[in-house]
């Protein structure tokens, strides 16, 4: 169930990573109150997850997915560059988040 938890941590990451671009500065009142939601709900998720997991693991795999998922969402949502680069980097971070699980 831990796995679950730190899975839907990750998802929430991605929410107010992207969502801090919306509330331009904390300005705009919906934007913020959804980021700053996401924001305790990721948290409140990746401490559940932390009662089994060893903190390095699920850290590095929290951070993981919600920086892929934020640099994929920036490439869908905000135009930024798909370059073969990128995409090779966010590959390789899939593939660390991987090896976490498999080696956990």
């Amino acid at each position: 169930m831990s796995w679950v938890f730190l899975f839907f941590a990750g998802l929430f990451e991605i929410g107010w990573a992207i969502g801090l671009k919306y509330t331009d500065g904390f300005s705009k009142p919906l934007p913020t109150i959804l980021t700053v939601a996401s924001m305790i709900v990721s948290l409140g998720l990746l401490g559940l997850a932390l009662k089994t997991l060893p903190v390095g693991t699920a850290y590095a795999v929290w951070t993981g997915i919600g920086t892929v998922g934020t640099a994929l969402l920036g490439i869908w949502l905000l135009g930024e560059p798909a370059t073969a680069v990128r995409l090779g980097c966010i590959a390789l971070i899939v593939c660390g988040i991987m090896g976490l699980k498999l080696a956990a």
